[in-house]
């Protein structure tokens, strides 16, 4: 196959809404310094008994509804998560047995925050390969299971969700769109930075000004890295998704890179939290949801986070 595209999105959110009034009544802080900090205004909290499968089934069968797809047509089912408690069957399984999906290879994959667009990735390099003709590529998380809720520091950042993109192989050799080549790595000598350690329940856990430091310092020119490999120039963008982490880490990255005014940059921290591998997806999924991103416009996904890692590409908008 020539390449891959995005065919559809999908996402959902638990009901419950943590605002930052609510976490002054838990641990010593206020709603102006969150704000301040990182941007979070609230955060969506799973229910005890909502799993990680519960959410990413939930957002796959929005995803594939909206694709048009038979379940019989996906061949490749990919969970990024680093919070599912289960670890076999995986979780992208689960989700293939709720939605009547026989027959594909389902697999998890953790690489933290930078997980979604390391599986988009390695869906398209699959589909490129021609193993499946269509795929889905599903970002869930329930961080609220791995929060100290004692911890100021951290308790403030997580939220839960999932995000689902519909990935289908494209043999159109003038087909000049879709996924573009990813620009992925890591610096593991900063594994320490941003980590889930311990047995269950593991906690996170991170060194917020390093991770503030190396975000702000060096992931502009990764960015424009994936922008290259695509092709383009920053300028050349409509949108730019990149891992909800801090408000002030999307607005210094996407300062760096020089961007045009009209350029709609995904800032759905504000009211989601950092939901992890879940994040970007989300955030995908709201900006095409509300008519925000057009159709057709190159949009930059990039994430990065436990490992240190990250991962880009710019991807058609669907």
């Amino acid at each position: 196959m020539s390449g891959s595209r995005i065919t559809a999105l999908g996402h959902y959110q638990p009901s419950r809404i943590l605002t930052n009034l609510d976490l002054e009544q838990l641990v010593e802080t206020n709603d102006a310094w969150i704000r301040q900090r990182t941007g979070i205004v609230t955060r969506r909290i799973a229910a005890e008994e909502e799993t990680v499968a519960d959410m990413a089934a939930e957002a796959a069968a929005k995803a594939l509804a909206a694709s048009g797809l038979e379940p019989s047509d996906i061949g490749l089912i990919t969970v990024a998560t680093c919070s599912n408690r289960d670890r076999c069957p995986s979780t992208a399984a689960q989700v293939a047995a709720r939605l009547g999906i026989h027959s594909a290879v389902c697999f998890d994959l953790n690489n933290g925050c930078a997980g979604f667009c390391t599986a988009l990735a390695t869906a398209d390099h699959t589909l490129r390969a021609g193993a499946a003709k269509h795929a889905l590529v599903i970002g869930a998380e329930k961080m609220s299971d791995v929060v100290e809720w004692t911890d100021r520091s951290t308790c403030i950042l997580l939220g839960d969700g999932a995000g689902v993109a519909v990935l289908s192989a494209t043999d159109d050799p003038e087909d000049a769109g879709g996924v573009g080549p990813v620009v992925w790595g890591s610096d593991p000598t900063r594994a320490d930075a941003v980590r889930l350690m311990g047995s269950w329940q593991p906690r996170f856990a991170q060194e917020g000004q390093s991770v503030f430091r190396w975000a702000t310092s060096e992931l502009p020119a990764i960015a424009r890295e994936a922008c290259a490999r695509a092709g383009l120039t920053p300028a050349d963008l409509g949108g730019v998704v990149t891992h909800q982490a801090n408000l002030r880490i999307i607005e210094s990255l996407t300062r760096q890179l020089g961007l045009p005014d009209d350029v709609v940059i995904a800032r759905d921290i504000v009211e989601s939290g950092n939901t992890s591998a879940a994040s970007v997806p989300l955030a995908l999924s709201k900006l095409v949801e509300s008519g925000e991103l057009p159709s057709g416009s190159p949009v930059l996904l990039f994430a990065f986070g436990g490992g240190l890692s990250w991962a880009g590409q710019v991807i058609t908008c669907p």
